[in-house]
């Protein structure tokens, strides 16, 4: 009797996991004294939820980056024309060749090009990168910029 218990529990727990297998449904079932939350969208969403994206990075070539909240060290801030997008070109270029291993880029967010270096998790390795940055003699108006950096997973 007791077997037969633990298996009816067992398969009872599974069942209750399978009917609330991610976040949606489990939000969408009625609980008693909670409100209730509609999620309308295509099954195809709901179905992946919960999964974990591992984008093709082989076909695409770009290696595999993540997200994060981090330093760089700005080194061109122009206005919107394109002297200065051709200006912020040529200071990454010279960035390029000074420090071949610092990541560099070049973009414009309005109302300016900017040109900034490095994917730095702290403040510390941001000052460093600037102190060589100035010691090279060739980038003089350069400064820490908190921004949105890409870490590399592999």
């Amino acid at each position: 009797m007791i077997k037969y218990l633990l298996a009816f529990v067992f398969l009872f727990t599974v069942s209750v996991a399978n009917a609330q297998r991610n976040i949606i449904e489990s939000l969408q079932t009625r609980q008693p004294g909670e409100g209730v939350v509609s999620v309308h969208q295509d099954s195809y969403i709901t179905s992946l939820i919960g999964l974990r994206y591992a984008g093709n990075a082989a076909s695409s070539g770009a290696p595999k980056t993540l997200k994060a909240r981090g330093f760089r060290v700005q080194v061109y801030a122009g206005n919107n024309s394109r002297v200065a997008r051709n200006e912020a070109n040529a200071m990454a270029n010279k960035v390029k060749k000074e420090f071949p291993d610092m990541p560099v880029y070049t973009y414009f967010q309005p109302p300016r090009w900017l040109c900034r270096i490095g994917d730095f998790k702290s403040i510390e390795e941001a000052h460093v990168a600037m102190r060589k940055l100035k010691a090279s003699g060739e980038f003089k108006e350069v400064a820490i910029v908190r921004e949105q950096i890409n870490i590399p997973i592999e």
